[in-house]
């Protein structure tokens, strides 16, 4: 059987186990030109509360009455097509079930894992997080050696290889993260040179502290008062990256209200630019090759935060709202390697 998490009810504050539903139905059968997938993996990103609401987004709303979206990486245990060999590992949407059919590599495929990389790390930092964390702080915050750089969300997927990234290229780099522990592993194991705790200290006057000619590039995960505090801190032709928001929660409904020190952007000739990792997508080679030239160099490395059991999934996107994570939020559904 192929068990599968169904929405039933969009969502108007933080996901709950009662907005889906469990169901199991039969394996897909294979047509020509198609494989069959068992998914061991699934990948959980703050992105995927927003693709709940009914309302424009850069990818449509999850439809009522079908399966979850969700990125992962499984097994061909089953094919009819030259493009997969049983006992391939491929990765890309799979949705929240333990079956899924490839029928096609490329952007909206399921693609072969290139021989040598952990399939798990299609997941992070060769997938969509590292893409954004790629794209994000080189081509919208621009870092140039020497500069003061600050990262929200330092300890999650995307935050913690953007900061990695300033670093390589020789910046200054401060992270924003939630608790004494994730500070330490910012610090301690990404090597940023400093951390501030938001939840125990007070974030516009730490910053004051530790950057007092201004933070350079502003690669902001979390919105709200971070970024208020971040925007009253900025240099002069400052550049701040609109990457994530999770402070909202990704809720339906009206927005929050917008940052209030916006008029630094004015005084301080500084640029506040969103961006989407799609926009780069002839460019994913380039991205792919320097990440893997700084992992082999040891610049950046990369946490995961492993749960354990398909019945967890809607738990699982839950907590990344609540501060549960460090590093890419992962759920393994199946035993690797399949028996």
């Amino acid at each position: 059987m192929n068990r599968q998490w169904i929405l039933v009810e969009r969502p108007a504050e933080l996901v709950d186990d009662s907005n889906f539903e469990l169901r199991s139905s039969a394996v897909p059968t294979l047509g020509p030109g198609e494989a069959l997938v068992r998914v061991v993996w699934l990948a959980f990103d703050p992105t995927q509360r927003g693709w709940l609401n009914d309302g424009p987004n850069y990818l449509d709303p999850v439809p009522l009455g079908a399966v979850m979206r969700a990125g992962g990486v499984g097994q061909v245990v089953a094919s009819h097509s030259a493009d997969y060999a049983v006992g391939d590992w491929v990765c890309g949407m799979v949705g929240w079930q333990d079956y899924a059919i490839a029928s096609g590599q490329g952007l909206l495929g399921l693609n072969v894992v290139p021989p040598g990389v952990d399939p798990k790390a299609m997941l992070s930092v060769f997938g969509a997080t590292g893409l954004t964390a790629y794209f994000g702080m080189i081509d919208i915050g621009r870092p140039v050696a020497g500069e003061t750089v600050l990262v929200s969300g330092a300890a999650g997927a995307t935050g913690s290889i953007a900061g990695q990234i300033a670093k390589a290229l020789g910046c200054r780099v401060i992270g924003i993260a939630g608790g004494t522990a994730k500070c330490a592993w910012v610090t301690e194991v990404a090597r940023f040179d400093a951390c501030i705790d938001y939840k125990a200290d007070d974030v516009e006057a730490r910053l004051c502290g530790l950057a007092p000619d201004g933070i350079d590039v502003f690669f902001d995960n979390v919105g709200g008062a971070v970024l208020d505090a971040g925007l009253a801190n900025i240099a002069e032709r400052a550049r701040i990256v609109v990457c994530g928001g999770i402070s909202s929660g990704y809720t339906a409904g009206d927005p929050p209200p917008g940052p209030r020190n916006y008029m630094q952007l004015g005084l301080k000739r500084a640029r506040m630019e969103g961006f989407i990792f799609l926009d780069y997508v002839d460019r994913f080679p380039e991205a792919f090759g320097r990440l893997h030239e700084w992992m082999s160099q040891g610049h950046i490395v990369y946490a995961e935060d492993i749960q354990e059991g398909f019945e967890l999934a809607p738990a699982t996107l839950r907590g990344l709202f609540e501060g549960r994570n460090l590093g890419k939020q992962l759920l393994r559904i199946a035993p690797e390697p399949l028996p």
